[in-house]
């Protein structure tokens, strides 16, 4: 194997098989629990496990099966480091009390029910008490338990036994009596008919089965003052209860695994047996604005509503907060309004809080999958959390991270999707998408990826099969001295007038803008392209916005802007600004917008001292690809955001050991696209075995250069080590203090028959640090040095971030590269 590894179902405290039928014969219940389970064959097994553990007499208390699964599995000691620790965290080490993990969507009432009727027909008890945390699922688990009870057949299979055969179902508004099944709301039990539970099961606990559906709430309760005193009241002396069972498809304390599961059917598993949707969530997208989200949502909405006719789709956006649910709620209706070509009702956007103004809007939630109902959109807080038995979700948009923050909440975000809805195709599983932003994917994968290995590495070097990729890089020696120089204090408005330009970033009216999937079991990859458009304004609006800017600071500081910088001198220097920034449209984007008239913000610069880096060039020198040494990539590294990139000739080159470790890569597919296999070797134009890189912003670019319409332009390429290659020294001033360093650029991309070489750093759309600063400038005059010494190659430097890639890459296709400067350049050079 590649690494040592185990999974959560190693966790799994272990129930034997041997079960005395003296003390309980569970063959005698097989006819009963296979008509109600229906073939399900993992309801049987959750239910056969709990009732040899509750039933079986071989233990104590969960206590005792800790201890005794302690001894026979060697992970358990790994996980908790001793048996002490194992046992201090069962919260009811000394009661019949276990967990059962089985997946949303798989039907946990069946065995809940199948518990409640099998303990009391035993005799073990006399009555059931069934708790949940909230009334939307205490409604559906009595109408459930009601039809269930019902079932003459259901109840004949039962064997005949000493216990209670056909007991009724009730709530605790009435008094607990034996030969009853209670299942009630947690919030009512102590908000008001407590009195109820407390006189019928004081001093009852030995002759009562309690049953937790949602059982993580009793661990993680949030801010619910009730949910809260869960725990205590399973914990109560004054009832002793022995016998408890907590179900949760979401079986975490945050990120931690419940101590006491005795079965578990996870997502993965029921993903695999079709048994619920197939999961895929954003691993890699680019989105810059929400008006751009909504479009690439609305592409997800209407493409599901033609693979799944004639169902009418469903998607979920859950907010942070109730004020955001409006907010979003009113700014979807009304990009839905501008962007639908057919007609819409104007009732298909349903918002859905605890607020007053929305309780009409709960009560419609249960309809929403009929033809009848209008809605297609729900924006909630967390009214969907559970308990929403709605089956036609394709889409979940989670608005914040909080929603991805633990495997808890990961799980229970996607369990509102996994329900399968009727009238598709036989044996069609659809998928529910869950547009998530890309910074959550690692989160999203852990759920459906539990494992964990050894530090195991493998490395990247040159390989003579690749030689023809080979090129060299012009490299200057050169010595440094530093000197200070003041800059006057000035009119920020008048300089922007004598330079007749402003720093703006390319922008295009439409770009096709591509969104990659990641399949949660299999690890399977899938591209998303969406044309995106953005909206433009005309250059003579835009010059009155700044006017009218510049009229309210006149107002204010009693200052003459307004009247010093006419309307079509403002039209001159944006459209000058434009056309630098490579836009000949006589339109300006918001985000150019917003820069223009942040350019006319400030009234003066203060005086400042900066200090300069003069240049001494010693001689000229070059370093070859040939030569870059060997460098190694940790394996736990990719389940951050390191990726590895291959194809044919990388399992057949190289070093033994690394051809052996990426030879079981290849064939297991643990680490979804963190490990990509390139399928064609001719994109795959690097003179290494493999190309390993440690950070996002690397990882998407180099799935560019490997796309085939970029590589055709492209001779050659290198990841460039991160030190000890090609060193460039900067300086950049951090506090009181100047700082000096060097750093090796990313890429080194050779262009033209190597005559030109194009070089990159790659940073996140955000890092606007002094230090980038520095490095921007220094590189430029670096390679200004490099160009003017020779003339050979030209070289050109660039600072990208993701949102710049495909801006990037057509410009490098259509020739346009020597004039492109990124949105990330452009403000690092400010």
């Amino acid at each position: 194997m590649v690494a040592p590894s185990f999974s959560v179902s190693d966790l799994v405290l272990d129930v034997p098989e041997k079960l005395d039928p003296k003390r309980f014969d569970l063959d005698a219940y097989m006819g009963f629990i296979e008509l109600l389970c229906g073939g399900r064959v993992f309801q049987e097994a959750a239910l056969a496990a709990t009732l040899r553990f509750l039933l079986g007499g071989e233990f104590a208390n969960v206590g005792d099966l800790a201890k005794h699964s302690y001894q026979k599995n060697q992970i358990l000691e790994a996980c908790y480091g001793s048996l002490d620790s194992l046992l201090a965290s069962l919260r009811l080490r000394d009661r019949l009390a276990c967990s059962v993990d089985l997946a949303t969507g798989t039907g946990k009432s069946y065995v809940i029910f199948g518990l409640a009727r099998i303990l009391l027909n035993e005799g073990a008890v006399d009555r059931v008490l069934v708790l949940c945390p909230s009334t939307t699922i205490e409604s559906g688990l009595l109408d459930k338990f009601r039809v269930l009870s019902a079932d003459r057949d259901l109840r004949d299979s039962l064997p005949k036994r000493s216990g209670i055969r056909n007991p009724d179902i009730i709530q605790a508004t009435s008094t607990i009596e034996p030969g009853k099944i209670c299942v009630e709301n947690i919030h009512a039990t102590y908000a008001g008919t407590r009195s109820a539970i407390v006189d019928s099961l004081r001093g009852k606990g030995g002759s009562t089965l309690v049953l937790n559906d949602e059982a993580h709430h009793i661990y993680t309760p949030g801010t619910d003052r009730a949910l809260k005193k869960w725990q205590g009241f399973l914990e109560d002396e004054e009832f002793g209860f022995e016998r408890i069972v907590g179900f949760s498809g979401t079986c975490y304390i945050g990120n931690d695994y419940f101590p006491d599961v005795v079965y578990r059917y996870s997502i993965a598993q029921a993903m695999e047996d079709g048994r619920v949707k197939k999961i895929w969530y954003v691993d890699e997208d680019v989105t810059k604005t929400e008006n751009e989200a909504f479009q690439k949502i609305r592409a997800n909405h209407e493409n599901n509503r033609q693979q799944y006719r004639p169902l009418k789709p469903l998607t979920i956006l859950v907010t942070k907060d109730i004020k955001a649910a409006r907010e979003i709620g009113r700014r979807l209706s009304t990009f839905l309004d501008s962007a639908v070509t057919r007609k819409r009702s104007g009732d298909d956007v349903l918002v859905v809080t605890s607020d007053k103004e929305h309780q009409a809007n709960v009560a419609r939630l249960p309809t929403v999958d009929s033809k009848n109902s209008p809605i297609e959109w729900i924006v909630s807080v967390s009214m969907l959390s559970e308990g929403w038995d709605v089956k036609n979700v394709f889409q979940i948009v989670p608005h914040e991270q909080r929603a991805f923050n633990s495997k808890l909440l990961i799980a229970q975000v996607l369990g509102r999707g996994l329900r399968i809805p009727g009238g598709l195709a036989a044996g069609q599983q659809p998928d529910v998408v869950v547009f998530n932003h890309e910074s959550w994917a690692p989160a999203i994968r852990h759920l459906a990826d539990e494992v964990m290995e050894n530090e195991v590495r493998l490395a990247s070097y040159p390989i003579d099969e690749r030689g023809g990729y080979n090129f060299e890089i012009h490299q200057v020696v050169y010595e440094q001295a530093e000197r200070s120089e003041t800059i006057s204090p000035s009119n920020g408005k008048t300089d922007i007038l004598k330079k007749g330009r402003i720093a703006l970033l390319p922008q295009a009216s439409k770009i096709k803008r591509r969104t990659r999937y990641e399949k949660a079991d299999t690890k399977e990859t899938r591209e998303e392209a969406v044309h995106v458009s953005y909206p433009l304004r005309p250059v003579p609006d835009v010059a009155a916005r700044v006017r009218n800017h510049l009229k309210s600071i006149d107002i204010e500081e009693g200052t003459t802007y307004a009247k010093d910088i006419p309307q079509q001198r403002l039209e001159t220097v944006i459209r000058r600004s434009l056309k630098e920034a490579g836009s000949s449209d006589d339109m300006v984007s918001e985000e150019n917008e917003q820069r223009i008239l942040a350019a006319f913000g400030p009234l003066t610069r203060r005086r400042s001292k900066q200090v300069r880096l003069t240049v001494e060039v010693d001689h000229l020198d070059r370093v070859s690809t040939k030569d870059l040494p060997s460098r190694s990539l940790g394996l736990g590294a990719l389940r951050k955001e390191a990726g590895i990139f291959y194809d044919d000739v990388s399992l057949d080159a190289g070093h033994e050991s690394d051809r052996k470790i990426l030879k079981e890569l290849d064939e297991s597919h643990s680490y979804g696209s963190a490990v990509q296999r390139v399928p064609n070797p001719y994109n795959f134009k690097s003179p290494v075995n493999i190309v390993a890189v440690t950070h996002s912003p690397e990882k998407r670019f180099v799935r560019e250069l490997l796309r085939s319409e970029n590589a055709k332009v492209i001779d050659g390429w290198i990841k460039s080590p991160d030190s000890q290659f090609y060193e460039i020294d900067y300086s950049w001033r951090k506090g009181e203090h100047q700082k000096q360093a060097s750093f090796n650029p990313d890429f080194f991309i050779s262009i033209k028959g190597g005559k030109e070489v194009l070089v990159v750093e790659t940073k996140i759309d955000t890092d606007l640090s002094d230090e980038n600063r520095g490095k921007l400038k220094y590189a430029e005059q670096h390679f200004a040095v490099v160009n003017r010494k020779q003339k050979a190659t030209t070289y050109v430097f660039y600072f990208l971030s993701p949102k710049d890639y495909d801006t990037f890459f057509q410009a490098v296709r259509d020739d346009s590269y020597p004039k492109f400067r990124s949105a990330l350049q452009t403000r690092l050079a400010q």
